[in-house]
């Protein structure tokens, strides 16, 4: 296993909330772990969509899967990516209309 810090943890963590339904899982879990069926329902999306998301931010290291007797429960991997969550949260951008798309994607 390799053990990433600096720019490799930004980059995965940017890809993983470059995704609206991941970011608002990993929104989730910064408040408790839950099971895949609760995170749908809350959501308000398909279980295979969380399903998907959540095999990527494993995959991204930023959830980790937890056996819970014939259920399997996701927390965060790290505590600390609660509170950068969190942080991130209180951060207020003045954002250039012209730069920046509705669906806040780049045109530059």
């Amino acid at each position: 296993m390799e053990t990433l810090t600096h720019a490799p943890v930004l980059a995965r963590f940017g890809y993983a909330v470059s995704d609206h339904t991941r970011a608002r899982i990993l929104l989730a879990l910064a408040d408790a772990a839950a099971y895949p069926s609760d995170l749908a329902d809350s959501l308000g999306v398909s279980r295979q969509s969380i399903s998907n998301h959540l095999t990527c931010l494993r995959g991204c290291s930023l959830v980790v899967a937890v056996p819970d007797g014939r259920r399997t429960r996701y927390e965060l991997a790290d505590a600390r990516l609660g509170h950068a969550i969190t942080d991130l949260l209180g951060v207020v951008l003045a954002v250039d209309p012209a730069c920046c798309a509705p669906d806040w994607t780049c045109l530059a």
